[in-house]
């Protein structure tokens, strides 16, 4: 399954690559990119995977890398 996200307030190119890195090693995570320019977090998963359970670790995952970066679902 593959899901596109809007990212508020990611204000480093180099925080978004740590946040890419990091999700990327999440459970379940198949694929995940997040791109600086476009504000925008992809994330493709496995179909059997809790998306909820999963975008709960990815939120906490981002808020480590760059507190005031906010996940629009």
């Amino acid at each position: 399954m593959k899901k596109v996200y809007a990212l508020n307030d990611l204000d480093c190119a180099v925080c978004a690559q740590k946040m890419q890195d990091a999700i990327a090693k999440l459970d379940g995570v198949l694929d995940a990119e997040v791109s600086f320019i476009k504000q925008k977090l992809t994330i493709e998963t496995a179909d059997d995977i809790d998306i909820d359970d999963l975008m709960k670790k990815v939120k906490k995952t981002i808020r480590k890398v760059e507190p005031d970066c906010e996940v629009v679902m």
